[in-house]
């Protein structure tokens, strides 16, 4: 697992390799970028006591690894759903729901999956527990930080904050349920998925569903932890439910309209994929003939490609496991970068 769980760090590296492609996808007949919207750092209010707390994105936004969160205020305390990843982002979060609760704690932290941009701020949110999949606990428990303290950067950390891993003290397996002020809030496993571990928070009286990585809203998903044709399937299960309001891991709130286009990346991606894996392509060379079509245009599509791709051919021939191949997209970047490099 240790390979899956150190990709945080080594996902950083296949993006940079992959982004000194990006100059040569400009003679891809791309969608128009005015589809896609903007959104600004908010904390939104959903319905009473019930917020979801989105961070800026959209065309030209920088948001690799920015992630979104949620807050639900009890009569005595306050709820979290993920703690979100740099210092700065998780202190701003935290600022942000005192205004709306100022007198309230937070007694419990729920985490929707085990990735470094949703976790990596538990530590501001202790002393409340801290409740996740048991997947997730074990996947924490199992990663390696690349280093010890955070680096100085502008909005993401002052430099110098300790880098800690504070793994869940309470596990479930399928479904567990918390009241707050009578308000039901429902923790539900959905994967495997975007990992092996993921979980969605229902609340079913305000239909709103915060679906951490199950949903990505106008930016293209990770499938580098990922089983796609099951995550389809958890797109479907979300689909039957009687949810209205969706706040996705990454993006602007939207519903199931907006999941249903994920869905559709999703779904196109692994049409392409299966194509050239049946003709004999190597992941590499794949990645770099594939075309999306309008999801092109999604934030962060070219540097999805490979860790996709890899992750496809991983599971058409069977050998895919809840862990991440770093080698298999190192070498497939390669690849890919040599290929584009040609075009």
């Amino acid at each position: 697992m240790s390979d899956a769980i150190n990709f945080d760090f080594t996902r950083r590296q296949v993006i940079q390799a992959a982004a000194a492609m990006v100059p040569f996808l400009g003679g891809q007949a791309l969608a128009d970028p005015a589809s896609i919207p903007s959104w600004k750092t908010e904390l939104r209010e959903l319905a009473p006591n019930v917020f979801a707390y989105v961070q800026a994105g959209g065309p030209g936004i920088p948001s690799l690894s920015v992630s979104n969160a949620g807050l639900v205020v009890g009569e005595r305390s306050m709820l979290a759903i993920d703690a979100l990843g740099a210092p700065l982002h998780a202190k701003a979060f935290i600022a942000a729901a005192k205004k709306a609760a100022p007198t309230k704690p937070f007694d419990r932290l729920i985490l929707t999956h085990h990735h470094l941009d949703h976790i990596e701020g538990n530590q501001y949110f202790l002393p409340a527990e801290i409740v996740g999949h048991v997947y997730c606990r074990q996947a924490i428990l199992e990663n390696k930080l690349p280093s010890p303290v955070w680096e100085k950067r502008a909005g993401w950390a002052d430099g110098g904050e300790p880098r800690k891993l504070i793994p869940p003290d309470i596990t479930f397996t399928d479904k567990l349920t918390y009241y707050y002020s009578g308000q039901i809030v429902e923790l539900i496993f959905n994967a495997p998925a975007h990992t092996w571990g993921d979980v969605m928070i229902y609340l079913p009286e305000h239909r709103i569903l915060f679906a951490g990585d199950l949903a990505f809203h106008y930016v293209a998903p990770f499938a580098h932890n990922g089983h796609v044709t099951k995550w389809l399937e958890a797109v479907d299960r979300i689909m039957a439910m009687d949810v209205e309001t969706i706040v996705p891991g990454h993006g602007p709130i939207g519903g199931k309209k907006e999941l249903a286009e994920m869905g559709q990346y999703l779904a196109t991606f692994k049409r392409e994929a299966r194509k050239r894996f049946d003709a004999g392509l190597s992941p590499g060379k794949a990645a770099a003939d594939i075309s999306l079509g309008p999801f092109d245009n999604w934030i962060g599509a070219p540097d999805r490609m490979v860790m996709n791709t890899v992750r496809l051919y991983h599971e058409f021939d069977g050998s895919i496991v809840p862990e991440v191949d770093t080698e298999g997209m190192r070498l497939a970047t390669i690849e890919y970068n040599s290929v584009r490099s040609r075009k």
